[in-house]
């Protein structure tokens, strides 16, 4: 049996302010890092001591990982970051505020680019200040391994072979692994671990701050499907909360939508879960 934690990174700014993010690489709110430092609180209440982390390469995901594990006095276990743990990338929309977007474009449109398994938002131009084509992060990657735009589904594709070449050899070498991630990368990988059918993912929201575990068995399958939050109270509220971001209040005054420029001012048959297809 193996133990897996799933850590969505605590809120950022850019979630407070209720803008698309994806692959744009801000900070944690101070929200965010209380957030953080919840997530190790119970991973401590609850005995739980990860041996590895597995997180992206966007500080969000990084600093939460950090922050959990210092609450833990566990900042010297190794961490492997990879880009194929990045958040959804949301192609034209990063930078652009929810609200807006939605009044803009209309509800449907909205929650298609938003929460369709497999349909994509515009993608990005290189030249857009908000592109990653130039960051020094994914210098060794490929151009065309860097997304312009993606969906669920593309995320899934690009995780997986993390899942199979790295997460799974720590687990089967007895490892309780922590994955520190985002929104969309976690949920690919629950679809993965429980089977999720692609209409059924759609209404899956992860909440920031609050560890997931599961139990897997030798295979890697979940011993209970969905795992179990650590705080489940409060993983209710807060999905909902996931769930709301976008709409529109009552009273609330049609702002433009930042332009690039300005968003980036704001910046300072299936296989067995642990085996690939043949």
């Amino acid at each position: 049996m193996a133990t897996l934690v799933l850590l969505r990174h605590g809120e950022s700014v850019w979630n407070a302010e209720g803008l698309f993010t994806g692959w744009v690489d801000v900070d944690l709110s101070a929200k965010g890092e209380g957030e953080a430092t919840k997530g190790g609180d119970l991973l401590l209440d609850a005995d739980i001591t990860p041996d590895v982390v597995h997180t992206s390469l966007l500080k969000r995901a990084i600093r939460t990982a950090n922050i959990a594990l210092d609450v833990a006095d566990l900042l010297w276990i190794p961490v492997h970051r990879s880009w194929r743990l990045n958040e959804r990338h949301y192609g034209a929309l990063q930078g652009k505020n929810k609200a807006q977007t939605r009044e803009e474009f209309g509800e449907e449109q909205f929650m298609t680019w938003r929460r369709s398994y497999d349909t994509p938002p515009p993608p990005i131009k290189d030249d857009d200040p908000l592109s990653q084509v130039n960051d020094l992060r994914y210098a060794e990657l490929p151009s065309e391994l860097i997304p312009r735009s993606e969906c669920l589904a593309d995320v899934v594709d690009r995780l997986l072979p993390y899942w199979y070449d790295a997460i799974v050899p720590d687990l089967a070498a007895g490892k309780t692994v922590m994955v520190a991630a985002h929104g969309n990368s976690l949920r690919a990988m629950v679809k993965h671990l429980d089977d999720v059918s692609d209409e059924q993912i759609v209404g899956l929201n992860i909440p920031t701050g609050i560890p997931l575990v599961y139990e897997l068995d030798d295979d890697f399958a979940p011993l209970k499907r969905g795992g179990e939050y650590l705080d489940p109270a409060a993983a209710k509220a807060a999905i909902e909360a996931v769930k709301n971001q976008g709409a529109a209040k009552k009273g609330d005054a049609k702002a433009p939508a930042p332009s690039a420029k300005d968003a980036k001012s704001k910046e300072k048959g299936k296989p067995r879960r642990g085996r690939r297809n043949k």
